[in-house]
This record gives C-alpha cells, structure tokens and sequence, in this order.
C-alpha cells in the first residue's frame, strides 16, 4: 500500500528530521538502523499478510523499553499537561515527551501493558505497528507492519485483508499514517527554525526524589525563554501565523512535569 506525500496533512518543511519513518525492504535485514519499537518492519502485501489479523487488546507493553517518545508539534498542548517536552541533541533536532527518570522507563506503563488512565498516548505510540517506508527520494511512502508485534496474529477478526483486497484495519491505519506524516514535515520545519535562530541550549534537569536522593537527567536541549523573547519583531509575527508561538509556550511549561514523573516513582 503506498502514499504520495502530496494527499498527506498539510505544511512544508523536510521530512528528513522524522525519527519514525522507515527504510524498509520487504523484509527489514539485521543491523539496519530501525525507528523505536520496530524490530521487523515489512511492506504490507496480500500475499505475505494473507490470513494475518491485529488484536484490539494488545496494549503497549513494546513501549516500556524507553524514557522518551517522539512527538510531533499538533500533540504539544495534549502531552503539555502530562510531559516534559524537551528537544534531542540530534542533528536534526527533534521534540520528545519524556515519560521516565531512567533509560528503558515508563512510569505511565502498568504491568499490564496498559497506558495510565487519563493520560494522553503519544501519536507514535498509538501508530505502532504501522509505519511508512520512504522511497529513496522521499516521493513515495510505503505502509510497513512489524512482524514482531504482538499485535499481529493469525485470525479473521480483525484481518488486515479480505479476500485479497485491504480491509478497514488497513484503511485506518493508511489514514492515520498519512496524517502522522504531514504532521511530522511540519515539526521537522518547526525545530529546524528553532535551531537556525539559535534559540536551543544544552539541559540537565535536576531530580529529586522523595527519598531525598538527587540526580541529574541530561542529554537533551531545551528553549532558551530570554532568546526566544528577543527575537525580532518579524520573526514572533510570522512564528504567530505560522502557530509556533504555542507551541514554544506548551515546550516551556511542560517542565513543571519533572516533578509528575517524580510522582510517579513506586
């Protein structure tokens, strides 16, 4: 199943900078670099996929291996009011939510595979198993499953094909893969300007736990608010049109959820 990027939700900008598109053959090799979670990412076909179905009550189990998801700039006033929003140090830079204190932790996981009640699911987190595989010149975007998933068994109940043809799981997924796209060119555009105005700087956020013990969680860069706030009038018009105001404030309030993800420690 392919996409043209131009049906894709809006803007402009490089799509280069989304940490979750795929680059996948029909079957991914080992030691080719894979997007978080995706451990056998393959292109979706009849034939291949025959009599293959996706559970509904899967959960999210496959997400308890980090302490950070992609986000994208339309989820940002969604995760503000759960996660620390913070930028990797990455060339592109990218915004992720924060969901743990160590690596391999999500303090929003229960044992059951199940995401805490009342708390926003990051949209890269709910696209799994889908992902686009990009064409090498960016023209062309490919729907993959990870065969690794628990999530694909063998079945009819929720087929990812009925005689032949793709079924509504399919459909769905093209849909929300196709937005997840557009809104992820849109973010790349939005860090990619926060970079060229110079406006990141390294952080380490100092923790401290309810026991007392403190310790210091880096590796990421965030806004600086003073240079954010000098910046020429033109530019903070244009951010304006273009809704990157909000965000950039959604960025800097969502550190006050340090202190939820201390909370959050059994």
């Amino acid at each position: 199943m392919t996409k043209d990027p131009d049906s894709s939700a809006p803007p402009s900008g490089n799509g280069g900078a989304d940490p979750a598109t795929a680059t996948a053959p029909a079957t991914a090799t080992s030691g080719q670099a894979r997007p978080l979670f995706y451990q056998r990412p393959a292109v979706l076909s009849a034939d291949r996929h025959a009599g293959k179905s996706l559970r509904g009550d899967a959960g999210y189990a496959f997400a308890g291996t980090t302490n950070s998801v992609a986000l994208n700039i339309i989820e940002f006033p969604l995760a503000v009011k759960h996660y620390p929003i913070v930028f990797t140090q990455s060339d592109p830079p990218a915004p992720v939510a924060v969901v743990g204190l160590h690596d391999a932790e999500n303090l929003f996981l229960a044992a059951d595979g199940s995401w805490a009640s009342g708390i926003y699911v990051p949209a890269y987190v709910r696209r799994y198993p889908f992902i686009f595989s990009a064409s090498a010149d960016g023209e062309q975007f490919t729907l993959c499953i990870d065969e690794a998933a628990e999530a694909l068994v063998d079945g009819d109940a929720r087929p990812l094909f009925r005689d032949g043809e793709p079924s509504e799981v399919l459909d769905n997924a093209l849909q929300f893969c196709t937005a997840y796209q557009g809104q992820s060119v849109a973010t790349a555009a939005f860090a990619a300007a926060l970079a060229a105005n110079n406006l990141f700087v390294p952080n380490a956020a100092t923790v401290t736990m309810r026991t007392g013990e403190k310790f210091a969680l880096g590796g990421f860069q965030v806004v600086d608010e003073k240079r954010f706030n000098d910046l020429p009038d033109e530019t903070f018009l244009d951010w304006r049109r273009r809704g990157w105001l909000n965000a950039v404030y959604c960025h800097l309030m969502s550190f006050t959820n340090w202190a939820t993800l201390v909370d959050r420690v059994v």
